[in-house]
């Protein structure tokens, strides 16, 4: 019933109007691809039908489809600054027509619908149903693990129009560190430095769905390279990312002992 090749093909088609070796668009290229590899990931691991593993894949390979158009018209890919690039993408699939180039029928519109909906908010809505739940809690899972993998190695530059010298010597501000304490993700529109949006890359730990995902990220070791990237000139801003570092380990460690 769905078929990943055609789809695919549909997204490589779609995203060649976007000049695809732009920096910013080949990113959101490379990352959707990403996601899709580990929403597949996830999907088996937690054992889901060959239909939820196909589907958990055609929802990631849709989740940013708002990207690109966002980026051609405002030439950033802030949300809060230009549009939601979630309910841009519901619009250009489900109004606009889109989303039948990609699978002829409607029987997982609304999951869909749902899933990339809720793949970028702060947190799930609530009144879904099983399968709209799942495959929402999946994407979720699945783009905050390809960003890890992406803050690894991503340049400086694209990730806060700054340099990694300049971003090195700012500090944490102190509300931000409290929420980051209390095992809370980092409201967006609550950062003020780009030392506050790197700590709360880490706190997307806190919001981690499976057991498998935790597994995912231990595994890449990816809260210690992504802390480790910088080399901190600030001496309270470095204290705090390594009491960071062993905060967010130790949590993975725990929710992976209680199987999540």
């Amino acid at each position: 019933m769905i078929d990943l090749i055609k789809a695919k093909n549909v997204f490589k088609n779609y995203t060649s109007q976007f000049k695809p070796k732009d920096n910013k668009i080949e990113s959101k290229i490379k990352h959707t691809y990403g996601v899709v590899n580990v929403s597949k990931y996830i999907a088996e691991k937690l054992g889901l039908s060959q239909e939820d593993v196909e589907l958990a894949q055609l929802i990631a390979l849709l989740h940013d489809i708002g990207r690109f158009e966002q980026a051609m018209t405002y030439d950033t890919y802030d949300d809060y600054s230009s549009v939601d690039h979630a309910e841009l993408g519901i619009k250009i699939l489900f109004k606009d027509g889109l989303i039948r180039k990609f699978i002829e029928i409607d029987e997982y519109d609304d999951i869909i619908k749902i899933a990339i909906k809720n793949h970028n908010k702060f947190e799930i809505e609530q009144g879904l149903s099983k399968s709209e739940l799942l495959h929402s809690k999946i994407i979720r899972d699945a783009d905050k693990a390809d960003n890890y993998n992406i803050k690894q190695k991503q340049d400086f530059h694209s990730l806060f129009n700054s340099t990694i010298e300049k971003v090195e010597k700012e500090k944490i501000s102190p509300e931000i560190w409290s929420e980051f304490l209390q095992e809370k993700t980092i409201v967006t529109s609550h950062r003020k430095t780009n030392m506050d949006k790197w700590l709360s890359y880490i706190a997307w730990v806190f919001d981690f769905n499976f057991y498998e995902t935790l597994k995912f990220i231990q595994e890449n070791d990816c809260i210690n390279t992504i802390i480790d990237r910088l080399n901190y000139k600030d001496s309270d801003t470095k204290n705090k990312m390594e009491i960071a570092k062993k905060i967010a380990n130790q949590y993975i460690k725990d929710r992976i002992k209680k199987g999540c």
